[in-house]
Order: structure tokens, then sequence, then C-alpha cells
């Protein structure tokens, strides 16, 4: 189905080829990807982006913090098109007033800065991105990871809030010239494969190696003009998942036709590459070979065909369930219990979000369902459609009713179901979604108490054959049904008569609406002369997600208040990490006010005269993972720790460039070993990097350190911290991003 070419390639006359009557050096600069980047970047160096976005886009989780950075830095307008959607945060009886405390705050700033408001339920953020934001050639920043809006001719990154901080400050996003990769798409997909199919076939080849990390996908090839808008769209959010950088697509009439609908024909202009444009790398996807998929716990990458999964599954379960166990000791694992009755059973489907809830999806799900039931058991099938246009044009051509019939539960646009503030299943039970993502506890559940739940990533086409056969999880392509395509009408009136336009029209007088949940940042302090971090936390897992590192579901609602959010900090994964943290950051408030904290001067006695070091020596915690900040773009997984006195991540390699940047920008240094050094150490030691001020501001990239070990041992370590811009050397010597903008402001 999928082939990985770990080699470069040109493409001439539309298909890659190893030659070109041309070099690589100029085949670059014929992608789609060059032109576009290099238009957006005012560095004058075309292998150092310094990129200016066109427009920005945030949701209720991360808005208000991003806002507060701003304003703390004399932010005094909206200099782009800037859209606060009202997503995540929407279940307003949640934490009390707190989540609608954040929307009038949202509502009140986009008058006083001038922006967008998208009120709640109105549309999920990738949704109004897509029907309101993106334009052929154009570039959209977004505090979302699945800023993805490729296949409408807009590059599109999720980054940390301070990233779109930057961008309101009218400063750069920048980047070194990212690889391409050619994603060549032939053949057209059969009946019943959606493209939740094609997406977690292309996350299970490319995730686990790392092949597109922080590269830029280019999708080109012939199998695209097959390919509906909508399956477009739904392929090309979930690149997310591959860690890539971000995506562009080639452009053609069915583009155009989307943005005529969605009444704005000035926005469509024909993406290609030019003949002889050179990848990096390439894949090849045989959409005709393509199967339907199910992705099992924890991962997108986690992924078979449906029907090897059920051939095999008792071993593929009983592996989850294994894996389960070494993550949750508290819970009482039993996926295998779905095996009974000649299939593989789930209590819950639900198709939602910026993948799911699409327009074509949720249409054709309708069509496999339509006459059916979705039985009166256990399974339970909800949908969500990505905004209240989809949602409308869904209830005149008849879908919703159809649905209704059949006993699926029609609900209102919100992100959910992705992040587990909605549709939690029951203790063990397994839920099959068209959403992103199904790392731990998106489903809601709460392992440390003994509560467990699994998520599998389905196509809404499957799940919809799931459920018209009461749970039994069944590819689409076993079901005998004729998809009905109907064309798709915008009502765009749904969003003049509710939503609030005020982009260039600032009101500064307009007072900001500040709930008691919203507060401040704390104090952070500049960087020390010498540094002693202990370790907080020790991770040995090959990846750490961010929603390890701060969870979402209830947690959301605390977003707005950095103190109360970062008690949460790894309570799923490493509960005593907070008191650590806060037991290291009250040593070091003592030594701050002038104090010689014993502890401290013991420990420093191992590497010199500690009453001495004491004095210039800055104290925090740390956090060690091997590979840190997989998922989700929200800087609250950098910032908590940060709050909690957090100082220093030290890894193999960070998952991300948005999460190392959140470090970054919450001044907390990213330091990384080599693959050959042993990190054989635990929670309680602490490692002593002297002079890392001066190592900072003189560029050293590797930084002798001693480990000094709970039992008084100490050995010498090697630190590296490579590859920081002179920017970004100057936000860790002030302590952070607000820092660096106070002292300059």
């Amino acid at each position: 189905m999928i082939t990985l070419h770990d080699s470069g390639t040109f493409l001439v006359n539309g298909v890659p080829a190893p030659d070109a009557p041309l070099s690589p050096e100029e085949g670059r600069r014929r992608t789609m990807a060059w032109s576009i980047l290099q238009a957006h970047s005012v560095s004058g160096d075309p292998e150092r982006l310094q990129v200016k976005f066109d427009a920005l886009i945030s949701h209720d989780i991360t808005y208000v913090g991003i806002i507060q950075q701003a304003r703390a830095s004399g932010m005094k307008e909206f200099p782009v098109p800037y859209a606060l959607t009202n997503c995540h945060n929407s279940l307003c009886a949640v934490g009390g007033t707190i989540n609608e405390d954040d929307h009038v705050f949202g509502l009140s700033a986009a008058k006083k800065y001038g922006g967008i408001y998208v009120p709640a339920n109105q549309s999920v953020i990738h949704s109004y991105a897509r029907e309101q934001m993106a334009g052929c050639g154009k570039m959209i920043l977004g505090s979302d990871s699945h800023t993805r809006y490729g296949a409408l001719g807009t590059m599109a990154v999720g980054e940390g809030g301070p990233e779109l901080a930057k961008q309101l400050l009218k400063n750069t996003w920048d980047v070194p010239y990212p690889k391409v990769v050619l994603v060549y798409l032939t053949g057209t997909p059969k009946r019943g494969v959606g493209p939740h199919d094609v997406a977690i076939a292309l996350v299970k080849a490319t995730f686990q190696s790392g092949f597109v990390n922080n590269c830029v996908l280019e999708f080109a090839g012939p199998g695209i003009a097959a390919l509906p808008i909508d399956y477009r769209n739904g392929i090309d959010v979930m690149t997310t998942e591959t860690t890539c950088l971000s995506s562009i697509w080639e452009t053609d009439a069915v583009t155009r036709g989307f943005y005529e609908v969605h009444q704005r024909p000035e926005d469509f202009r024909e993406l290609h590459p030019a003949d002889g444009a050179w990848y990096d790398k390439y894949i090849e996807i045989d959409l005709s070979a393509m199967e339907p998929m199910i992705a099992l716990p924890f991962h997108p990458s986690n992924a078979w065909t449906i029907r090897e999964f059920l051939e095999n599954a008792e071993e593929i379960l009983s592996q989850v369930e294994a894996d389960a166990r070494a993550r949750f000791p508290k819970a009482h694992v039993h996926l295998t219990d779905k095996i009974h009755d000649g299939g593989v059973w789930a209590d819950q489907g639900v198709i939602a979000g910026c993948a799911g809830g699409l327009f074509d999806n949720i249409t054709e799900a309708a069509d496999i369902l339509r006459g059916g039931s979705t039985g009166n058991g256990a399974f339970t099938l909800d949908v969500y459609p990505t905004s209240v246009p989809v949602s409308l044009e869904l209830t005149k051509i008849g879908a919703t009713a159809d649905l209704l019939e059949t006993g699926a539960v029609i609900k209102p646009s919100f992100c959910g179901p992705c992040f587990g503030a909605g549709d939690v299943p029951a203790n063990n039970g397994l839920s099959l979604r068209h959403t992103t993502r199904n790392f731990p506890n998106r489903e809601g559940s709460k392992p440390a108490e003994g509560q467990f739940a699994g998520v599998c990533l389905m196509d809404a086409r499957s799940i919809a054959a799931t459920a018209l056969n009461g749970g039994k999880i069944t590819p689409a392509t076993d079901i005998d049904y004729a998809p009905v395509h109907r064309d798709y009408h915008f009502a765009k009136e749904v969003y003049d008569r509710r939503l609030y336009y005020g982009f260039g029209h600032p009101q500064p007088d307009t007072e900001l609406v500040m709930g008691p949940n919203i507060t401040d940042w704390p104090r952070m302090d500049p960087l020390g002369e010498n540094l002693l971090v202990e370790l907080a936390a020790v991770l040995r897992d090959d990846v750490t997600t961010t929603d390890e590192l701060i969870p979402s579901g209830e947690t959301s609602s605390y977003r707005s208040n950095p103190l109360r959010l970062a008690e949460f900090t790894l309570s799923r994964r490493e509960p005593a990490y907070v008191g650590r943290a806060k037991a290291a950051a009250a040593l070091e408030a003592q030594r701050r006010d002038g104090g010689a904290p014993e502890r401290l001067v013991s420990i420093l006695d191992r590497v010199g005269d500690g009453a001495q070091l004491v004095r210039t020596t800055q104290f925090g915690s740390c956090v060690f993972a091997n590979k840190p900040g997989d998922g989700s773009a929200r800087e609250q997984a950098a910032s908590c720790q940060k709050v909690l006195g957090g100082l220093a991540n030290i890894c193999y390699a960070f998952a991300t460039k948005r999460y190392r940047s959140n470090c970054i920008n919450w001044g907390i240094l990213p330091f990384t070993l080599t693959p050959e050094t042993a990190f054989p150490y635990e929670a309680g030691d602490c490692v002593f990097v002297p002079d890392i001020r001066r190592a900072i501001a003189e560029e050293k990239a590797d930084i002798p350190a001693r480990v000094i070990r709970s039992d008084g041992t100490v050995e010498e370590i090697l630190l590296h911290a490579a590859g920081l811009t002179a920017d970004e050397r100057e936000i860790l010597l002030d302590g952070c991003l607000m820092n660096y903008y106070a002292k300059r402001a």
C-alpha cells in the first residue's frame, strides 16, 4: 500500500525520476514548499527562515494564555487576522463558571485587539480555518498541533502559544529550511475505504522511524484527482501524527470548487511543483491497494488492517493489555473479553472533530446505516459535525434524520471526544473513533484511580458498518451499500449572524473581562551563573507525549490559571513529580532570598565549596525522558514545568520541534544526550552544570556536567545544547519569552 524511499528524487513530467537535467540544489527551488516558505520569510537567507504568517488561529484551551503573554509584552492590537474558536472547553458545566469565563474573556479580547470570535459549538478550530481563513499560497499558524490545511493549498503549522505571541508582537517564526518529502499518490480508493484508512496507514509507515520528522510533506500525483476535497482534508489533518512540520498539496478544479462553494473564489490559485522539482525523500501511496484500518491503543501508528486485526485479535489485544498494565498498574485491564460470538465487539462509536466530522464522512456513514439500527445493546454511536454550516446542510439533505432513525445521536460541534472531554466509555470499554488521536487517557478515563478504557481509531465508514452490526467490528468494505454523492452548500449567513468580526477594527477602550480563574503568570527568574537540577521524573518509555506531561480532559478547564493547572503535571504518568518539583522550588526560593539551605550546600559540597557555590547556583527540577513531546502543540506541557520551578529537560531527542520550542520559550534548557551516553540515574539524583550562563551566551554546544547521585557519588556527563538561535539563547538567558520581551520593551 505504501512504499518509503529513503533517497532523493526529482519529479519529471509528473513522475518520480532518479535524474533530471538540473541539480538537486536547483530542483529544490521548484517545489511548492520552497516558493511558499520563501515568500513568507523576511530573513534574506533561504536556509534560515524567519516567517511571518498570514493569519493565526487558537481555541479556548490556548488563547487566554497567548493573549496574556502578548499583552504583557506590549501588544496593542492584532496585526493579522486572529480567530479565537471555542471548541475545546465548550462543556461549560465542567469546573463551574471557568470555561465560560474564558469565552467571555475571548470576546472582550477580540473587541479590544481586533480579532475574530467564534462562539462555542459554532465550529471546531480547523473547520473554521478551512472554511474562512485558508487560501492557496497562504501560511497559517495555529496553537493546535493539527493545524494542517495543505489540501487547500495552505501551508499551516501547529505550534505552542509563545510562537503565536511572537507573531502578535510582529516577530517571526524561526526555523532552518526543512527537508521536503514527496508523497506521490496513485490509484483510486475502493468503496468503503475512507481518508482515515489512508492516514492511519501513512502514520504506521512513517512514525516509528521518524521518516518525515520535522519535514514538509508535498502531495502530488495522479491519485489526487480522484479524491473529493473532504477526503484530502481528512488525510492531510492526520499528517501531524507522522511528526512532519507542515504539508502542501497540488490544487486543481476540485480545490477551486471548495473556494467557490465557500464564497471565496479569489483565494484559489493552482499550485503545482515545477518540472524537475527535487525532494529529499519520497513516499508512494497506491490508493487502490488501501484497506480499512484500525489503530489500537495507545498510538495512531499501532495500526493494522481491520482484517489482520480480526484474524489475530487474541494476540493483538493481549499485547495491548500487557502494555496497559505496565503503564497503569492500578487498573484491571480486560480487552480480550471483547472477543466472543464470532467477532470482536466494541462498546462505542464516535465520529467527531477536524478529522471525522466532515460532511462526506457523515453522509457516507448515513448511507451505510440508512434503514438499519445501531442495536439496543451496549453499543452507542455519537456523531459531531465539524461546524453549524455542516450540521445545517446535513439536516437539509436528510442525513441527520437518517442517522437519528438508526439510533445514532447527533451532537454539536466540539473537539471533546478527541482529548477525553466527552463520551467517556465505561470501565474497560472499547471505543472506536474517527478522531485524530488515541493516546493514553484521550478517552477520558483515569487509570491512576483504577479506571481504564481504550480507543481505537477507525474511519467513519467502518464505524458505521460496525454500528450496523450492533458493535461487532466490521470493515466497511464488507457492507453492500451505494454511496451517494451530494453537493455541499455552505451557509455563510450562519456565521454572519453569530460570529464577531473585529479584525482591523480594534476598540482599545474595551475592558478585558477577567474571571477569577484567569490569572497572570508567576515571576520567572533569569538563568543563573551555575545550574543545579534535581531529577523529579525519570521516564523510560520510548516516547513521552504531551498528554502525559500535562493531561487533557477535565484539566483543560484550568488552562487559564497557571498555578492551578501545574498541579496536574505528569499526574497520570508520574504522580510524585509535583511534590518533588515543589520541594525543589521551595529550596530555590530560600536560596534566592539570601539563604543557604543545608540540603543544597550538602549537594554542592560534592563538586566544590558548597557554601560559596550556593550563592551563584540556581536550583530547580528537571525531567528526563528518552524522547519527549509527541502529540499536542500545547505549550502547557512546558509552562507547567516552569511554573513548578522546572529548569531543564534532558533527553536523547525531542519528539517534535514544537515541544522543544515550547521548552525554550518557557526558559527550560533543552539538553540532549548522544545515543551512546548511558543515563542510569533516578529521581532524586541531581545534575550540576557549572558556568551554564556563560556556556549558553558563548554558543557552546557541548556542556560538561556532573551527576550527583543520592548516595553521594559523582559522575561526569556531557550534555548538548546544539542548534540554538541567537534569539533562543537570549530567551534562555532571560528566563522565558515574556522576560525577553519585557527586558526590551
